[in-house]
């Protein structure tokens, strides 16, 4: 059985069995762990967050993410850095910075804007830098949870000369509730990415739809998340065909 098969039964059987009635009004027990779409939750104070995001290309092996996302003083502020791994090799890295400018409430969504350095550690000789800027926001409606994207990244290649790329994005993702620690997942990511060649700068939009499914368990004060999806791409050229995530919460303070 190919691992799409899989992730359909895992999708299937997680739909068919909705929570009980009871925890319909209840908060997620699983709140930040969307695989492509930010969800716009800060790390609560002396907690932090490890994740390992595995990807296979249609053509091509295995690439990995690590980020590790940790709170400076309480929920307001949040530090994060990402360590892209592929070809045997580092890609560039991202140094984020996000603030909790809204928590949820009866009233509004939660809002969490993000700004992140991009600093060229990878093999690419021609990347110099780049800066990145999304804004995650993030609404409750019973046992489904929606979570929206915008933002871009601006970035610095020199070829030749120096050239500015700007690529704008946007994102939406479903989380439906199925069972109090299992969530069946739908992920849409839109990216205009532009580029930069002999023939100078280039645009290319990319879509993908992405269904996929998480399960939690919680470990005394700790959280294991794993989860998986099969990204499909809808315009572009061909994109991942497999994902793998991993997501594993503990604190860092004795009082936690």
């Amino acid at each position: 059985m190919q691992p799409r098969d899989l992730l359909l039964a895992a999708l299937l059987l997680a739909g068919a069995s909705p929570i009980a009635a009871q925890g319909r009004t209840q908060p997620f027990a699983i709140a930040d762990n969307s695989f492509l779409v930010e969800e716009a939750f800060n790390q609560e104070k002396g907690i932090f967050q490890n994740i390992l995001l595995f990807q296979r290309p249609n053509a091509g092996g295995w690439q990995m993410e690590f980020t590790q996302e940790w709170p400076v003083g309480g929920q307001t502020h949040q530090f994060s850095y990402t360590v892209p791994f592929a070809d045997g090799g580092i890609g560039d890295l991202m140094l984020n910075w996000r603030v909790q400018a809204r928590q949820e409430d009866a009233t509004g969504p939660a809002i969490s804007p993000r700004l992140s350095v991009i600093l060229p550690t990878g093999k690419d000789d021609s990347y110099q830098a780049g800066v990145q800027f999304n804004l995650p926001v993030s609404r409750q409606f019973g046992d489904l949870y929606v979570h929206a994207n915008g933002g871009g990244t601006l970035d610095r290649v020199e070829l030749g000369e120096t050239h500015s790329l700007i690529s704008p994005h946007a994102a939406v993702g479903l989380i439906y509730r199925a069972w109090p620690m299992v969530h069946v997942m739908a992920e849409s990511v839109l990216r205009n990415e532009q580029t930069v060649s002999g023939l100078g700068k280039e645009r290319e939009t990319v879509l993908l739809v992405s269904p996929g499914v998480r399960a939690g368990f919680n470990l005394g004060s700790h959280q294991l998340v794993l989860g998986a999806a099969a990204p499909l791409t809808v315009a572009g050229p061909a994109g991942d065909a497999f994902l793998v995530y991993l997501s594993y919460e503990l604190p860092f303070t004795r009082n936690r």
